[in-house]
């Protein structure tokens, strides 16, 4: 991954695993410990289904640009689908706390797509590729 793209993911990542640590810390206090797993099992997918998210956009970028944007919406949804079968499947687990593990999965990704919206905002992404060895020529006159 180049650097622009590990710090887009840094930015994204780091915000949304200390919303986990709180979520962590909260449902151990409301819930007990099967709360505190839920919360941080939820935060762990979170991380990993949109980081790899992350990753297929970025190489589909720059592999395919025509088909980024399609590439995305289908991405994004894909994600959310997924976390809608997690919830659905962990709804009456005895592992950990269901309802802990459900709001700390909504609240992490809220806060991943909010984080990597910003990072998106504020990088600093060349939209056309500079020459390095060649200056343009003039065309026209000059006076």
């Amino acid at each position: 991954m180049p650097s622009n793209d590990v710090r887009i993911l840094a930015q994204a990542a780091v915000p949304t695993a200390a919303v986990g640590a709180v979520a962590v810390v909260v449902s151990g206090v409301v819930a007990g410990g099967k709360g505190a797993i839920g919360a941080g099992v939820a935060t762990l997918i979170v991380i990993l289904f949109m980081g790899i998210g992350l990753y297929v956009l970025q190489r589909t970028a720059k592999s395919l640009p025509h088909l980024f944007q399609a590439m995305g919406l289908m991405l994004y949804t894909a994600q959310i689908l997924l976390l809608f079968v997690f919830v659905a499947v962990f709804k009456n687990t005895t592992l950990f706390h269901p309802k802990a593990f459900a709001l700390t999965l909504v609240v992490g990704t809220l806060t991943w797509i909010a984080a990597q919206t910003r990072a998106h905002m504020k990088s600093k992404i060349l939209y056309v590729e500079p020459d390095s060895g060649t200056k343009p020529e003039k065309t026209g006159h000059s006076s």
